[in-house]
This record gives structure tokens, C-alpha cells and sequence, in this order.
């Protein structure tokens, strides 16, 4: 009788996770700069936001999927969606006939809020993944709770300017999440430490 066939399929796609992260941590830096007073909104941060905040992420989510990786799918799609929707939120008032449309502050405060509650479920998230991770979501929901008390409570500029410099740095932080990917794939071995937690 004849042995039955085992037939193992192996993955050879790529990572996504970089494409996300850069998607995610380029944008994060472009807009925080503007928060933290560099220079005023305006078509770079709003192109970045479509396309490489925006589409990028999305695109990094859905070969999540196919990677069967949850968390990056959720991840990945809805901050690239969020990206997508800041866009819409400030160009749609700049319509005419729609300016009655733009937010008010109790609203963006809810707006961002919301994203808070949702990142920090996330975090929550990535005490299973790595410690590089835990530093992108910690601070990513300290920046969206920051910048909710600001349109909550109309803080001074000074707070603002400080809430800039922190998504500086969780932008920067993405970024280097996703360069380590990159380079301890290329070349074999760590090259740039992202404190794996090592599952139970």
C-alpha cells in the first residue's frame, strides 16, 4: 500500500510590515514637523497622507491577510484609512457650499479620541510582540490623547508644540521598526535589536 502524499506549502511572500510601518511612520513625522511648528499645513502632508499614509497602508494590511497576520491587517487597513479620512476631514470644508461641514473642535476632539481608544487597544496587542512595537503604540496613544485635550480644552501653543515633537517621535519610531525588518532580513542576522517578547 502505497505511503500517502504530504504536501507542505511553504510561504515565499514578502514581509508587509515594513511597507506599513514607513507608510505610517514618514506620514506621522511629515505632520507632526507642522504641529510642532516648522512650517503650516499645506500639499505635502496631504499628499503624503493619501498616498503613502493612505494607499500604502492599506495595500501593507491586505498582504497582511495573506499572511493570516490579524493584527497587522487591523493595523495596517485601519490607519491607512485613518490617514485617508484626516485628508477628507480638512479638504472637505475647503469645498464650496461645504463649509458648514468642518468639525468643530469638541467634534475633532472626538475624532481623535476615538483613535486613541482604539491604538491603545492595539498596544495592549504588542506585549506579545516586541518591545519596538510597544514604543510605536505607546506613543502613538499618547499623541492622539494629546492632541484630543488640545481640541478639548484649547491648550496653549506651547502644548502643541510639544505634542509635535512626541509624534516626531513615535513617527520616527515606526520608521525604525520597519528599517530593522528590512535590514535583519537582508542580512541574516540582527542588525538592529526589536526586543522580540518570546511567546509562552
Amino acid at each position: 500500500m502505497a505511503e500517502p502524499t504530504v504536501t507542505q506549502i511553504k510561504d515565499t511572500t514578502a514581509n508587509p510590515a515594513p511597507l506599513g510601518l514607513f507608510g505610517f511612520g514618514m506620514t506621522t513625522v511629515l505632520l507632526n514637523l507642522h504641529n510642532a511648528g516648522y512650517f503650516n499645513m499645506n500639499s505635502a502632508i496631504l499628499a503624503m497622507g493619501l498616498c503613502y499614509g493612505g494607499a500604502a497602508q492599506i495595500i501593507a494590511g491586505i498582504l497582511e491577510h495573506k499572511k493570516n497576520n490579524t493584527f497587522g491587517t487591523l493595523a495596517f487597513t485601519s490607519y491607512g484609512f485613518f490617514w485617508l479620512s484626516l485628508v477628507v476631514l480638512i479638504l472637505l470644508p475647503k469645498i464650496p457650499g461645504l463649509s458648514a461641514m468642518a468639525p468643530s473642535e469638541p467634534a475633532m476632539a472626538s475624532y481623535l479620541a476615538i483613535w486613541g481608544l482604539f491604538t491603545l487597544g492595539l498596544f495592549i496587542g504588542t506585549f506579545r510582540l516586541s518591545c519596538a512595537l510597544q514604543v510605536v503604540f505607546g506613543s502613538l496613544v499618547i499623541l492622539f490623547f494629546l492632541l484630543a485635550a488640545i481640541h478639548a480644552f484649547g491648550l496653549s501653543e506651547g502644548v502643541e508644540h510639544f505634542t509635535g515633537y512626541e509624534g516626531i517621535f513615535c513617527g520616527l519610531s515606526a520608521m525604525y521598526t520597519g528599517l530593522a525588518l528590512v535590514l535583519n532580513e537582508v542580512y541574516g542576522k540582527t542588525v538592529l535589536p526589536l526586543g522580540v517578547v518570546p511567546k509562552a
